[in-house]
């Protein structure tokens, strides 16, 4: 029978890292590394994420996608054998590439994966922004010009963002993330990322980063202007609002605030993630006994086979739900 589970974090040395993730989740970083991504979900050749609590601690997302398939993701598609979302947390310190993933119609050609994506801006420096988006009359032949002379990133529309905000990222969709950011990065299971241009920066290993120019030329939507914020639809609830941020084929996913402590039963056998943004909360089902005490920057995996699971969440609770398509 599976539970609510959660998963040990696998954290990624970037070079444009930190140590915020220490600092507002209690994430028990690597010594003296900038650590810039705590995959916290992962079903990924070589990182496949570890149960951390109940009967099956030890076991991986990896042996439950063999093992337990149809319990685990019910009517949600696998992305060919494995899960099929990638859940992380990234610390920016500094901003990173400016990059692109291949759309699905080019990505085999280009030997890569598509990769969708959502973020949600957790944490924010005054002055904080996103690349997203090409600035509006910019042609592929300027973009292609501009790589050249290294002002590459004056093609970029730039966002202005504060915690609370939220940008979706369709593959094809050039971007980069700007300092100062910790987001909750939802997205679909890929690994496939093609860089532009990486501000001259050297890498940990003391060279160059690698660039993918043609790729990146290749897998870039040369029509996509100036793509604004997600708005979210809201619903209000006597008790707490939901804002619908994201409805794509791959994922949704819904921001629920609690006014005061209640508590939100869903019955749907559906698979969901619960991502705790701010608060606390407490993740429990009567089909078994595990219950999950969660606080900011945890995520606790709902199993479709259970049939009813209960969020028990204080006042001031904020929270995502995702769920896949």
């Amino acid at each position: 029978m599976l539970y609510p589970l959660i998963f040990q974090p696998i954290f990624k040395e970037r070079v444009w890292g930190g140590r915020e993730l220490a600092r507002l989740y209690g994430k028990n970083l690597p010594a003296n590394a900038p650590i810039g991504e705590s995959w916290e979900i992962s079903d990924r050749p070589g990182d496949a994420s570890v149960i951390a609590n109940g009967p099956l601690a030890g076991k991986s997302l990896r042996w439950l996608m063999q093992t337990h398939r149809a319990e685990l993701l019910g009517d949600a598609k696998p992305l060919g054998e494995h899960f099929p979302l990638l859940i992380k947390l990234l610390d920016a310190r500094e901003k990173l590439s400016l990059q692109v993933h291949p759309p699905a119609h080019k990505a085999k050609e280009l030997g890569g994966d598509p990769k969708t994506e959502m973020w949600f801006i957790a944490d924010a420096v005054p002055g904080a922004e996103l690349y997203v988006g090409l600035k509006r009359g910019v042609t592929r032949a300027d973009f292609e010009r501009k790589i050249q002379d290294g002002s590459v990133a004056d093609c970029f529309h730039r966002v202005p963002v504060k915690a609370g905000d939220t940008m979706f990222l369709p593959s094809g969709r050039v971007h980069a993330i700007g300092a100062g950011l910790v987001i909750f990065e939802i997205q679909q299971n890929s690994d496939t990322t093609y860089r532009v241009f990486d501000w001259n920066r050297i890498g940990l290993d003391g060279q160059p980063r690698e660039l993918h120019v043609p790729q990146s030329l290749a897998s870039i939507d040369f029509n996509d202007f100036e793509p604004p914020l997600a708005a979210g639809k809201i619903t209000e609830y006597p008790n707490f609002t939901v804002r619908r941020l994201v409805e794509h084929e791959l994922f949704a996913v819904e921001l629920v605030e609690l006014k005061s402590p209640a508590v939100l039963s869903s019955s749907k056998p559906q698979m969901q993630i619960i991502s705790l943004v701010g608060g606390k909360a407490r993740v429990s089902s009567p089909d078994g006994d595990e219950a999950i005490e969660l606080t900011a920057g945890q995520f606790c995996l709902v199993p479709a086979a259970l049939q009813k699971t209960d969020v028990s969440a204080s006042a001031g609770c904020r929270f995502l739900r995702v769920t896949a398509g």
